[in-house]
């Protein structure tokens, strides 16, 4: 269904309550028959990655990558969801700036990624006013809070 992959050298201490919250995440969206990767990284490596692909050369704390936006990939059996690439520096950095828990910035930028890879955005304010609604909603059900 999900893996969550820790692709720095550094011990990511959220990661068991990651695993659980998106277990959680996955019953209460109903994805079925989905795979996705959350994958952890250092600002470096996000950066690199913003740069190539977004053309935008500074970090960011999360990059979704859908692969359902291409309609060369399709499986008749299950969803071939994508990639959340979460950079761990600038979730540690957002939490200790909004004054809440760690737990609470991964879980909230994972669920993010979440919904970027299900078709979720917010360029237009109604699509972020749905969007940001569904993440607190999330966030709240499971008791995470700022």
């Amino acid at each position: 269904m999900f893996e969550i992959i820790n692709d720095t050298d550094r011990e990511v201490c959220e990661l068991e309550k990651l695993n659980n919250y998106i277990k959680y995440v996955v019953n209460e969206l109903e994805l079925e028959k989905c795979e996705f990767n959350i994958i952890i990284i250092d600002n470096e490596r996000i950066r690199e990655i913003n740069r190539e692909y977004r053309k935008i050369d500074k970090e960011t704390d999360v990059i979704s990558f859908a692969l359902e936006d291409n309609m060369d990939i399709s499986y008749d059996d299950f969803r071939l969801l994508g990639d959340i690439y979460i950079s761990i520096d600038r979730c540690y950095l957002q939490a200790m700036e909004y004054g809440h828990s760690r737990e609470r910035e991964i879980c909230f930028l994972a669920t993010h990624g979440i919904l970027h890879l299900l078709g979720y955005d917010h360029m237009e304010s109604e699509d972020e006013k749905e969007m940001f609604s569904l993440q607190n909603k999330l966030l709240d059900g499971y008791d995470i809070k700022r």
